[in-house]
């Protein structure tokens, strides 16, 4: 299988839409596209012809584009065949444990909900790149507008056992904030520290705290360390249930 050639492109107020290249065949999908022209724009600079659209979920800021890349390209769109009604020009479903191939770069699917009930990932294994939407993000995760606590954590303790050189395309920058409200309820964590300093310096010198790092977030994201007896102390629940830590860590993320 072939290793993917990823662009990042910054769009709207946070957002980034992805272009990921499979260098044998040609084929180029524009994963979770906001709006058309910019995504447009840079395949034609880069030279690359869209031939497919990956769409994690249905939030306008993740299809916003579809139809019209689609109608400029006749891209084939591969969504979540657990919410088809709500992805646009959707050609494809696919839903958990499927594989989907973009040219030789396989996919391999993951039902995620939680943040919404039919969301999905793609992580392609040989790229050691994972496209999660907004299900996880750098030192955060997504708010629980149509899922459980319970779904969540589950969701989020399936990606948290990818390898850790997985690099996490997320579909936000949202890296600054999301580390204000980590050292709230974890303050004592070294690798959190750390991880807000390289952070600070990358946003100093103009550029992306994504893609980040599976194992640095294993070590440093609050949301994937429910189940660490010293999180637990930290905000009051020694002891108790995973899925009780998350959902008072998210509790409190929601009005920080």
């Amino acid at each position: 299988m072939a290793a993917l050639e990823i662009e990042q492109i910054p769009v709207l107020k946070d957002n980034f839409v992805y272009l990921a290249r499979e260098p044998v065949s040609g084929a180029v999908a524009a994963v979770d596209p906001a709006v058309a022209a910019p995504v447009l724009e840079r395949a034609k600079s880069l030279g690359w012809r869209i031939t497919h659209i990956l769409n994690t979920h249905h939030h306008p800021d993740h299809i916003g584009g579809n139809l019209e890349i689609k109608a400029a390209t006749g891209c084939v769109i591969v969504g979540p065949g657990h919410d088809p009604d709500r992805i646009p020009g959707m050609d494809i479903q696919v839903r958990d444990c499927d594989t989907y191939d973009l040219g030789q770069a396989r996919a391999e699917v993951f039902f995620v909900p939680g943040h919404t009930r039919g969301h999905i990932a793609f992580w392609f294994r040989d790229s050691a790149a994972l496209f999660c939407g907004d299900t996880l993000f750098s030192i955060g995760c997504g708010r629980l507008f149509e899922g459980t606590p319970q779904q969540m954590w589950t969701s989020l303790s399936r990606l948290r056992a990818l390898p850790p050189e997985t690099r996490v395309y997320c579909a936000h920058e949202y890296t600054e904030s999301n580390i204000r409200f980590a050292l709230s309820v974890d303050p004592d964590n070294a690798a959190l520290r750390k991880r807000d300093a390289e952070v600070r310096a990358l946003r100093a010198a103009g550029k992306y705290s994504v893609p980040a790092l599976l194992g640095a977030e294993r070590a440093a994201n609050p949301f994937l360390r429910a189940d660490a007896p010293e999180l637990a102390a930290a905000v009051g629940l020694a002891g108790r249930d995973p899925v009780e830590v998350f959902a008072e860590i998210r509790r409190r993320k929601d009005v920080f």
